[in-house]
């Protein structure tokens, strides 16, 4: 049973699978077999990305990993001095719920969660190794989406939504597999907030060159959810602090500051900017795990240049914005805060669970949205009511209320 009992239904807009060897492999064609491989070091299983290790996932086999929400007093109240590795704590076996959709259901059940989006965990390595070879990139997201959608669906009991990563370097491939996944079901698709790989380096998708795919999601009625990845900007940080590739779990006191969300923020400001959200009015963008620190600061500068050079701009950038992105804040972030900047129908939230960075009881984030002073309404349309009326599900609570919460021992 649930830690509490709500009246309405909550859609959870960042959960994570771990993905198994066989995710990036099993589909590859023929003349791909290699490119991602597994080999042992030492003992431990790394991943090797066109005979390159890649140490992106120290343990991407995921058979251990850490906890749910194994992070979360670090993010409440700092490490208290305590190394990294201490700050992760006793990791665990995987379970079947991290594993496949039936026992996820179930999970969700105890949890009381009623929707969910669900994430790939090692999917973000892919594009930024393989920039240089667009049509590889295409074959290798095409075989993890037929893993994904043989395991997962893409939309499994009308309550699991996962979400099949489309890659944008050539848009007549990005197109057909887009049909291909609205063929099979999908309710959104995953495309990495970076700038898009090409035979001529690379470019930004607020262009018009990318209108007919972004065009193409609105006629399917389905929102783009961009969730945090490696976004190639570890090359400039290496030009302060050099390294062989983005590890996100080995941070640096510099890169943590000097990145900030310094990818998501040039993402949206490239759609704003390059007009894709003036010219396809009807598009959605789902900001997911990007926090909503940066929102304040974008505005500040779409408002002082806005001011200065407005033809520069097809319309009010700040509305632009408000129109079509919803923000889903870190759990720690100030949702008030950013309810008055993007309005509260814009604000949604993710537990991204079962990563150690999120909650290991989602639905306690409402304790926390009632403390930053958000009434019962704002506090119902974050936890769900968006998402549902977004995603055209019903609105009413679905899950099951008898069955336990999960038990990690």
């Amino acid at each position: 049973m649930p830690s509490r009992i709500l009246d309405y239904p909550v859609f959870d807009a960042d959960n994570h699978f771990y993905e198994p060897k066989e995710a990036l492999t099993k589909f590859l064609p023929d003349k791909r077999k290699g490119v991602i491989d597994y080999i042992d070091v030492h003992g431990r299983t790394k991943i090797m990305v066109r005979n390159h290790i890649s140490d992106y996932i120290p343990n991407p086999t995921f058979e251990v990993v850490a906890r749910p929400g194994a992070q979360e007093e670090y993010f409440r109240h700092g490490s208290g001095g305590k190394s990294f590795r201490e700050v992760m704590g006793k990791p665990m076996k995987a379970i079947p719920a991290f594993r496949n959709p039936e026992a996820r259901l179930e999970v969700m059940d105890g949890l009381g969660l009623d929707y969910t989006l669900m994430f790939p965990t090692l999917a973000s390595l892919v594009e930024e190794r393989l920039k240089d070879d667009p049509e590889l990139i295409h074959d290798i997201i095409h075989a993890l989406n037929e893993w994904m959608y043989e395991t997962w669906q893409f939309d499994y009991e009308g309550r699991i939504f996962s979400t099949p990563v489309i890659t944008l370097p050539i848009v007549d491939r990005a197109l057909e597999e887009l049909e291909w996944c609205l063929e099979r079901g999908a309710k959104t698709v995953l495309v990495r907030p970076a700038p898009v790989p090409g035979f001529r380096g690379t470019r930004s998708f607020g262009t018009e060159e990318f209108d007919p795919f972004w065009d193409a999601c609105v006629k399917a009625g389905i929102p783009v959810a961009m969730h945090a990845s490696d976004s190639g900007y570890a090359q400039y940080l290496n030009d302060w602090e050099p390294a062989d590739e983005f590890l996100p779990f080995r941070p640096t006191a510099f890169r943590m500051v000097a990145m900030g969300k310094r990818p998501i923020e040039d993402t949206m400001a490239a759609l704003v900017c390059h007009g894709a959200f003036t010219r396809n009015p009807d598009l959605r963008i789902l900001s997911i795990e990007n926090g909503a620190s940066w929102v304040p600061y974008l505005f500040y500068q779409f408002k002082d240049v806005y001011s200065k050079m407005p033809q520069e701009f097809p319309e009010d950038p700040i509305e632009a914005f408000r129109r079509c992105v919803y923000v889903a804040p870190f759990w720690e972030d100030d949702f008030k805060k950013m309810a008055d900047l993007c309005g509260i129908d814009r604000v949604i939230f993710g537990s991204d669970w079962p990563h150690p960075e999120g909650l290991a009881d989602p639905i306690n984030l409402v304790a926390d949205l009632e403390a930053h002073g958000l009434d019962q309404e704002g506090v119902r349309k974050v936890m769900g009511k968006n998402m549902v009326d977004l995603f055209r599900v019903e609105n009413k609570v679905v899950y099951k209320p008898d069955v336990p919460a999960l038990v990690i021992a």
